[in-house]
């Protein structure tokens, strides 16, 4: 094992970057390959179909990657992030808390709205049909509730750890997207729905981790969600289609562009 600790590495660290930067790329590579399949196959044909010792090793790979990395991280000094107002300083570690908090929420409220669901009707089918693939239109599920019964939205619980006293305030609450189920009260228009499903489309491009995580960083930072980028992005593009749904866009295509520029970690 080299050690990096004497004076006069720099040679050494550089290589040891550049083995990393190789690392993320092919990491990078694994990835893609995964939202591939993640857009082809619900998880539950994966489950139930997969051969086994395929997915157990795919398994074991990621969790040993996932194992490795945490350690390092771990082992950095406490990284603060400032926000733009001023005042409020966080802790990379409360972060990264609060963003698994948010995905573990959004993954138990799929759990729980899921079953009960019902899939998109042909007259709301037709009119995004254009805009995304037929591969999501499918796995997508329905629930109304009463207002009083609507799911809190997740950032709600770590407001006030993220320095946000009037939280409450700054929330849409008309729907919730929980990966591939769409919660709502009232009337969901068309229009509610394609922003709807920018948001599953995030989450498949993403994946849950990594959407959380930019969640609560633009959260932490403008205090507002409409000002949160995923948020953003799924305003004007909801914006486009109400403009000209004659003229179809890919949303994925529109989603992907914005995650390989990294634009949804810009504010």
């Amino acid at each position: 094992m080299v050690s990096l600790d004497e004076a006069g590495d720099r040679v050494a660290v550089v290589q040891m970057n550049a083995e990393l930067r190789h690392a993320q790329l092919e990491m990078l590579s694994a990835q893609c390959a995964t939202d591939r399949l993640r857009l082809r196959y619900p998880a539950e044909q994966i489950a139930r179909h997969a051969q086994r010792d395929l997915l157990r090793k795919a398994w074991a790979a990621a969790s040993s990657l996932f194992e490795y990395y945490s350690s390092i991280v771990k082992q950095m000094p406490e990284r603060e992030i400032r926000e733009t107002s001023g005042n409020l300083t966080l802790s990379e570690a409360k972060l990264l808390d609060a963003s698994e908090r948010v995905g573990r929420y959004i993954r138990e409220q799929q759990a729980h709205f899921r079953p009960i669901g019902i899939p998109l009707k042909e007259d709301q089918r037709l009119a995004v049909a254009s805009f995304f693939s037929p591969e999501l239109l499918k796995q997508i599920r329905l629930v109304k509730v009463d207002a009083q019964r609507a799911p809190n939205d997740p950032l709600l619980g770590e407001a006030n750890a993220l320095g946000v006293t009037n939280a409450a305030e700054l929330m849409h609450s008309s729907s919730n997207t929980f990966l591939d189920v769409v919660v709502f009260h009232g009337d969901l228009t068309e229009r509610a729905l394609f922003h709807a499903l920018v948001h599953a489309v995030q989450f498949q491009v993403l994946g849950l981790e990594q959407y959380s995580e930019l969640t609560v960083r633009g959260f932490a930072r403008t205090r507002l969600t409409s000002k949160i980028p995923l948020e953003a992005h799924a305003y004007a593009l909801e914006a486009g289609f109400a403009e000209g749904p004659a003229k179809p866009f890919s949303v994925e295509e529109k989603v992907r562009l914005w995650a390989n520029q990294g634009r949804y970690s810009q504010l």
